[in-house]
């Protein structure tokens, strides 16, 4: 019997999503917590990966098991992850569907302040950048929804059996006072450091030291960044995750980011 488990997690403390041996992943604190509960070795699929430091505001994984259990596992789960791991919903499904590769649409928002604050430093980016050209952002940004070859904004394109991403979101919002940005892409799959490579590149756009004719020859593929320079992990949300049989509201909503004391809503660039 497969079940679809929907949780939320703050990256800051794991090397990322995926289980590895260089250090604390969420996947291997879920398997060992579901161990302890279940008695038994256990392994489960993600929807995706998440680099190191950034979190997910909703994120799917699929278990397997013999027979269903006899008692509350949301409860207990939770009380036997950490606090910065949350589980929302523990679904049984019908048949084998997979977390990952039925998945056909994820949506992430980057998040950027332009000042020192302590109480973002973990969940944004910091970028003291000021009098950004925001219009030029903008026509970069249109740009990213027609075309479909990211390879220029891959950190590793030869290992990809295909460069290939259909984006159907990309928008930014600011703040009414304008030192914090947020960019929200949507797309049927990323590449290696893609959404970071993408949010790097459009803040040179803004800063002046990248032209949007050049952005465009990025994804034109008729030349590359001399540099990759992948924007910071912390201000990355895995935010949105959509199959065909499945579409739940986000539990999680950036409260500690997204407001301000001037400001409560975030406005479209």
């Amino acid at each position: 019997m497969r079940y679809f488990f929907h949780i939320s997690y703050k990256g800051t403390n794991y090397k990322g999503w995926q289980r590895h041996p260089y250090g604390l992943s969420v996947q291997e604190v879920i398997e060992d917590a579901l161990s302890k509960i279940l008695k038994r070795p256990v392994a489960i699929v993600g929807c995706g990966r998440t680099d190191a430091g950034v979190h997910a505001s909703q994120f799917f994984f699929h278990l397997d098991v013999a027979e269903p259990w006899e008692f509350d596992m949301l409860f207990r789960l939770n009380k036997v992850l950490p606090d910065d791991i949350a589980v929302f919903d523990i679904m049984p499904m019908e048949g084998l569907p997979h977390a990952r590769f039925d998945a056909t649409a994820r949506s992430y928002d980057y998040f950027i302040h332009t000042y020192k604050d302590p109480f973002l430093s973990n969940g944004s980016s910091l970028y003291l950048l000021h009098n950004l050209n925001l219009e030029a952002m903008k026509a970069a940004n249109a740009l990213l929804l027609r075309y479909t070859d990211y390879r220029n904004f891959c950190l590793t394109p030869a290992d990809q059996e295909s460069t290939l991403c259909y984006v159907t979101e990309a928008r930014w919002f600011i703040t009414e006072n304008g030192d914090r940005l947020r960019f929200r892409i949507s797309a049927n799959r990323y590449l290696s450091r893609m959404i970071r490579i993408v949010v790097g590149q459009l803040l040179k756009v803004g800063n002046g030291t990248l032209p949007v004719a050049e952005f465009e020859r990025y994804l034109r593929c008729e030349s590359a960044p001399k540099h990759l320079a992948p924007a910071y992990p912390q201000g990355l949300y895995l935010s949105k995750v959509t199959y065909p049989y499945l579409d739940l509201p986000t539990r999680s909503t950036f409260t500690t980011i997204a407001h301000t004391p001037d400001s409560t809503a975030w406005l479209e660039v």
